[in-house]
């Protein structure tokens, strides 16, 4: 698999990244195993976690399959800290809870650093810099290799990674955001994208085949096994299936059958080829699924079949982003 540096930095990553949100859940330990081994066989190397996934178990059980099953040499291990089980605060920012926080993943993890540690969420209730110190901390001590955040805004992302490069002796820079980007959410392109680009800030997109609906299988009912048949998922991919998905997903559909691949491979690789994408991140139920989602290596998009693809999907960009002027 194509490797790509995240951001301005020399952290080189797969251009597919494997996502762990359902492992230590609906992925068992198994599942996880076959999963891992498929990806690195793949060439695969950017695995993606978080303290809060699995209540830790995911945590957990890739640092078991690392230390006996993949090297822990052979993988980008990128994990974040910052989202706590608080109805009424879901973010916490603060210095003393993240380092806590990576200490503990560390020792879930089994290993003495990660790759790419990143902030959940921007926390309203914390100083951003006090946040961002916390980061410099990790890195200074080794605890972790490169910084980054994930569900930052364009001003967010902006600002953190002006302070960081204005502060007297913070050496840390942030060299990746995680957002939510598929052809059903292109709403980083307003202004995270365009920060992430100026900043030297690799993106990883989550969720980059629109919660599963891009891959075609919503398209004449809800199948049982899917997480739009779920109780605590439907409400996740709903907002993906009105009319104007459909004709999104109708258009993915179209091309893939003129390609002779699948909607899952047109999907993946219209996100992966975008400005400023590092790797987007896939979360698999299991390997079949993974193997679907990895056989994009090979395919590159026509450029007319992105230019309609980018025309069906175009977000709604007005004031003050485009053509504001004509207004």
């Amino acid at each position: 698999m194509e490797q790509r540096h995240l951001g301005r930095t020399g952290l080189r990553v797969s251009r597919i990244g494997l996502g762990t949100l359902t492992w230590g859940r609906v992925t068992d330990e198994h599942d996880a195993a076959d999963l891992l081994k498929s990806f690195w066989e793949a060439g695969g190397t950017l695995v993606d976690t978080a303290d809060v996934y699995g209540d830790g178990a995911a945590e957990y059980l890739l640092g078991q399959l690392m230390a006996g099953l993949i090297p822990r040499r052979d993988l980008v291990v990128a994990t974040k800290a910052g989202s706590v089980p608080d109805p009424d605060r879901r973010f916490d920012g603060s210095r003393g809870h993240l380092l806590s926080a990576l200490d503990a993943s560390l020792a879930r993890l089994g290993t003495d650093h990660v790759d790419l540690w990143q902030i959940h969420a921007f926390d309203p209730r914390t100083p951003l810099e006090e946040t961002l110190q916390a980061l410099d901390i990790a890195v200074a001590s080794g605890r972790a290799r490169y910084a980054g955040v994930s569900g930052f805004c364009g001003w967010q992302l902006a600002k953190a990674a002006t302070w960081q490069l204005a502060a007297p002796g913070i050496r840390t820079r942030l060299a990746g955001t995680q957002m939510e980007y598929s052809l059903l959410q292109r709403g980083v392109e307003r202004e995270v994208l365009p920060a992430a680009l100026d900043l030297g800030i690799g993106l990883l997109p989550s969720s980059p085949l629109g919660r599963g609906v891009l891959t075609g299988k919503y398209r004449h009912g809800t199948p049982a096994d899917s997480r739009g048949a779920s109780e605590q998922l439907a409400p996740f991919v709903a907002p993906y299936l009105d009319d104007a998905a459909g004709r999104i997903v109708d258009a993915v559909t179209t091309a893939a059958d003129g390609l002779a691949v699948t909607p899952l491979q047109v999907a993946l690789a219209w996100v992966r080829d975008r400005p400023g994408v590092a790797a987007p991140i896939i979360g698999a139920r299991n390997a079949l699924q993974l193997t679907a989602a990895l056989s994009v290596e090979s395919l590159s998009l026509p450029d007319e079949i992105c230019r309609a693809l980018d025309d069906v999907s175009a977000p709604v960009h007005h004031y003050p982003d485009h053509d504001w002027s004509t207004l």
